[in-house]
């Protein structure tokens, strides 16, 4: 067994650390995003990361298929998986400490093995009740619903655990709200440094030019200009605000929309667009990989999301280097990220949306000084080293207390 007074008192001392995650293998879902490059840097910082659930390349687990239920949630790219008592306790065995992300059969059942070990457990926070419910339906409109399932959450999962990490102080304050009594350590996802500018000057921007490319539209004399979303195609994201603003933007003809990600609603906003946009949408999933470079032709991103515990989406696109305008929503940490009035308006309004579209296109040379400010804050708040180190006082402290 580790000798976890060692490990929490030697701050140099590398940790063994078990990330129990139900989806692993799959960078189109955030939080095993989030969790594959937690592990990454974890790694690059000298520690031993064991990750466990469907997909993982070191502890690999079944999917534990749930009727109805597993086939919504694979619209958006997430898997249950199915406890194994054996798989844990290999991958526990000689660990300083235990993370599990969510609190689910899973989750559940790893925290039992791990205590059986007397292994220190911490949990993080990644899933709101809202992502459930507004996935269910008329389910949303039950009064009441969000806040059962906090209590189910914290129930199965989060008043056993001592120290729970929650990626902003929005859901921090929900969690106190809903009673729950850990300690709550309030660290972002971070993002990773494949995400920068790509150095577009502000002649480029004012010109019509990106990273040497003229977007100049054949039809018009006015640049095309890109705006970019990301996020599930699903009711709590409100991606139908955004296109019903572009469509009421006095650029609509100029402007190339696409919209990054998969989910439930993806043929209806393809039909929307193709009813309202006069030129062709771009909506459906891109690969991970992909994304720092699309992110870098964009012009602005949007985010007209309802619901986000953080949203690594906005994230990487500020580290980008572009300017976002945000949905500005009591259920979405989202906004933290805004740094000027111009990059918020209130949420399920596509007719404000819409003029602060058209004051970014307008103003091409406040874009241009903004988007370097929001590459900046992003790199001195939220570096994903930095946020791991975050991460790994943490993890010291539980053991500690342990």
């Amino acid at each position: 067994m580790p000798d976890s007074r060692n490990a929490a008192g030697d701050a140099n001392k590398s940790l063994t650390i078990a990330l129990v995650v139900d989806s692993v293998g799959n960078r189109g879902n955030g939080t095993s995003n989030s969790a594959l490059q937690y592990a990454e840097e974890l790694r690059r910082q000298g520690h031993h990361v064991r990750l466990v659930g469907v997909g993982a390349p070191d502890y690999p687990v079944e999917v534990h298929h749930l009727p109805f239920v597993s086939w919504l949630a694979a619209k958006q790219q997430m898997q249950f998986a199915q406890p194994d008592d054996a798989v844990f306790r290999e991958a526990f065995d000689g660990a300083d400490v235990v993370h599990i992300y969510m609190p689910f059969k899973f989750g559940r059942r790893a925290l039992a093995v791990a205590r059986s070990m007397d292994i220190p457990v911490t949990a993080g926070f990644h899933l709101q009740p809202e992502n459930i419910t507004y996935s269910a339906g008329p389910l949303r409109y039950i009064p009441g619903i969000p806040s059962l399932i906090y209590y189910l959450f914290d129930f199965w999962l989060y008043r056993h655990i001592g120290h729970i990490h929650t990626p902003s102080q929005m859901i921090a304050r929900q969690l106190r709200a809903h009673g729950y009594r850990a300690r709550l350590h309030v660290i972002s996802n971070g993002y990773s440094s494949r995400f920068h500018p790509n150095g577009t000057g502000v002649d480029d921007v004012i010109h019509g030019e990106y990273d040497g490319i003229d977007i100049q539209d054949s039809r018009h004399s006015q640049p095309v200009f890109r705006i970019i979303a990301s996020g599930r195609l699903s009711h709590e994201k409100d991606h139908e605000t955004l296109i019903r603003a572009v469509a009421m933007s006095h650029h609509a003809l100029h402007i190339d929309l696409t919209i990054c990600g998969t989910g439930p609603l993806q043929r209806r906003l393809r039909r929307l667009a193709k009813r309202l946009l006069p030129r062709q949408a771009h909506i459906g999933f891109h690969p991970n990989e992909d994304m720092p470079n699309l992110l870098r032709r964009a012009d602005l991103l949007v985010h007209p999301s309802i619901v986000d515990i953080e949203s690594l989406s906005v994230l990487e696109g500020i580290a980008s280097g572009l300017v976002p305008v945000i949905a500005d929503s009591p259920l979405s940490a989202a906004s933290q990220f805004v740094l000027t009035d111009s990059s918020v308006f209130p949420a399920r309004n596509a007719k404000a949306l819409a003029r602060r579209i058209d004051w970014w296109i307008e103003h091409p040379q406040e874009r241009a000084e903004w988007g370097p400010k929001y590459a900046q804050e992003a790199r001195e708040q939220y570096a994903l080293p930095q946020c791991v180190r975050r991460f790994v006082a943490m993890e010291r402290a539980a053991i500690a207390d342990a």
